[in-house]
């Protein structure tokens, strides 16, 4: 039986020693290395970390290991996380009328390509606009809402976070701005995928509006969402050029398929342990 995979992630303060003192600990845990990436921001003088080991040897466990590791932990003020690799995070996906992102990451995770749970979808509108989604197994939840209904509906979805466990909020062109309180609430675990290249066209239309400018590049930009309105850190961008014999129409096309291709690969670079926060930016250890 294969040992069981393990990935920590850390930031602290940067000073001398801190590999040395992660590996050396792993080794005497009987633990074996598999791959470590590292990051030393001059800026901010903070120290970034993500290692992937077995566990398998000496009798130690996912959780002896956690539990001894608080120790180093302490001594460099680490903020740290340490998961088994096959303790899929839990998910839940917010979406509105738009429903080619969410299509996209049933499809993914039915595919394999996302290693996660489902906790649930959930909608501002009701399921039968989504023809063409198939939801087996997913729970769907109508929770609709109005200004004067907000704070109730996310008190809803606030509870949903809670009873499923959920691990990470996927706003999937869920339109609807969260309150500066669900925003805390869900602090580095909530995902948004903007329709533009941030910093950008902002509002209702980005499309009409780069069409209007005559752009050349078009875009889509994931990031985790604060109460700063599309200010967040941003974990995953990307852009498509274009001409101009492409229509608003074909920029709205293209816009979608950068939108999809963008959110998927920020979900699964944070579900496989990838983003680390790092003030106003993130620390992505990609591929």
């Amino acid at each position: 039986m294969p040992a069981p995979q393990v990935i920590l992630t850390l930031s602290c303060p940067d000073k001398h020693g801190i590999v040395a003192a992660v590996s050396t600990f792993l080794f005497q845990q009987g633990c074996n290395i598999i791959d470590a990436q590292q990051y030393g921001d001059l800026a901010t003088g903070v120290f970034f970390m993500r290692v992937g080991f077995d566990v398998g040897q000496n009798g130690a466990t996912v959780e002896s290991v956690t539990e001894k590791f608080a120790a180093i932990a302490d001594q460099f003020g680490m903020n740290w996380t340490m998961r088994a690799r096959d303790r899929n995070k839990r998910v839940m996906i917010l979406v509105s009328k738009f429903d080619h992102c969410l299509a996209d990451l049933i499809y993914r995770w039915r595919a394999g390509e996302l290693a996660m749970d489902v906790t649930a979808i959930v909608s501002n509108h009701p399921q039968d606009i989504y023809d063409n989604i198939d939801f087996r197994g997913l729970p769907f939840h109508y929770l609709p809402v109005t200004k004067q209904t907000k704070l109730e509906q996310e008190t809803q979805i606030w509870s949903l976070v809670k009873e499923t466990q959920t691990d990470v909020v996927v706003l999937a062109r869920y339109m609807q701005v969260l309150s500066d309180g669900l925003s805390a609430k869900l602090a580095g675990r909530c995902i948004n995928i903007h329709h533009s290249f941030l910093p950008g066209f902002k509002g209702a239309s980005p499309y009409t509006q780069a069409y209007t400018r005559g752009v050349k590049l078009i875009g889509a930009t994931a990031h985790y969402v604060t109460s700063d309105l599309d200010e967040g850190p941003i974990i995953e961008q990307d852009v498509e050029r274009i001409t101009h014999r492409d229509t608003p129409e074909d920029l709205v096309r293209k816009g979608r398929d950068i939108e999809r291709r963008v959110l998927s690969r920020a979900l699964r670079l944070h579900l496989e342990d990838k983003v680390i926060l790092n003030g106003r930016k993130t620390v992505v250890f990609a591929d």
